[in-house]
């Protein structure tokens, strides 16, 4: 069983094609974050939730549910809310092809 539950998933995202797209996306940004870690400079973003996972699908999954990544027209946007200061990335900030 998936956790959290796909009707919860739906409800942050226009349809299920645009919740698999956000969700892979997004986790191949977590898997590269995690590549990169020991080269110095990163240009990804870091997972947005603490995650018992450790798996970058189910760590997207998590961050959609928790209202961390958006979708606006075909990109990815994470929202990285600190201290009452959000900053958005999009996909194209990360020169990631789509």
């Amino acid at each position: 069983m998936i956790k959290p539950p796909i009707e919860e998933l739906l409800k942050e995202t226009p349809g299920r094609f645009a919740l698999v797209i956000t969700a892979a996306r997004r986790a191949r940004n977590i898997n590269s974050y995690f590549n990169q870690l020991g080269e110095g400079i990163g240009a990804y973003t870091p997972p947005q939730v603490q995650s018992l996972s450790r798996k970058p699908l189910t760590v997207a999954f998590e961050e959609i549910a928790a209202g961390k990544v958006e979708i606006s027209d075909n990109e990815v946007v994470v929202v990285k809310d600190t201290k009452k200061n959000i900053k958005k990335t999009t996909v194209g900030d990360l020169g990631i092809d789509e």
